[in-house]
């Protein structure tokens, strides 16, 4: 039987989602646009609908595993002005630097409503775990996730271009690691980390800064 805290819990998590992959993905595309390519808004992929950003098993695997992807934002490098790997790693960091940010201010509002015995700080918490989770799982330097263009941005031509032309044979890579719990081994660590640093930071603003507890 569904009871009320289910629902909360629920409607908790779903907030939680939308506010890392809807940031996380506009990001991307507003980067490009910045650099030159206006692809990803022609998609329509600056919007704050998340029906154009979510990738369903992405979805599924954060609710399930507590960690995932969304849908990638179509970027055209060719456009970028000025050096395009220096455009590609700035898209690609665009994202995972945008769900950061958003944990360490949300941390601020948590740290409030847990001391002050808020309910609502289940909820804080949630964003805030859910974009760090997203920040850092993206940064697994394999396609279609973000750390991978990050090495590619890093890479000789030469290189660059095998690195895209066998991307797809990552991807299995990539899911084998996922759900044999291979992924989680190696980043759960550093999660934790960056969300325990993200409790003090926002504990210590409001202690210090904010000066009201």
């Amino acid at each position: 039987m569904i009871n009320s805290m289910d629902i909360i819990g629920f409607v908790y998590t779903a907030i939680a989602l939308l506010v890392a992959i809807i940031p996380h993905e506009i990001a991307h595309g507003y980067a490009a646009y910045l650099l030159g390519d206006d692809t990803a808004k022609t998609d329509g992929r600056l919007s704050l609908n998340p029906l154009n950003h979510i990738d369903p098993i992405g979805l599924l695997s954060m609710i399930f595993l507590r960690f995932g992807w969304a849908k990638a934002v179509p970027i055209n490098s060719s456009k970028f002005k000025g050096n395009r790997k220096k455009g590609t790693l700035i898209v690609a960091l665009a994202g995972v630097c945008t769900n950061f940010v958003l944990a360490f201010l949300f941390s601020i509002p948590f740290a409030y409503s847990y001391l002050k015995g808020y309910n609502i700080a289940n909820l804080f918490q949630e964003i805030l775990w859910y974009n760090v989770m997203l920040g850092v799982f993206n940064l697994v330097p394999l396609p279609p996730l973000d750390g991978s263009k990050v090495v590619a941005s890093l890479l000789p031509s030469d290189v660059e271009y095998k690195f895209y032309k066998y991307e797809k044979y990552f991807y299995i890579v990539l899911i084998a690691l996922v759900f044999s719990g291979t992924i989680n081994k190696l980043i759960s660590p550093i999660i934790l980390k960056i969300i325990n640093t993200a409790y003090l930071f926002g504990a210590w603003i409001v202690w210090n800064v904010l000066n009201i507890i």
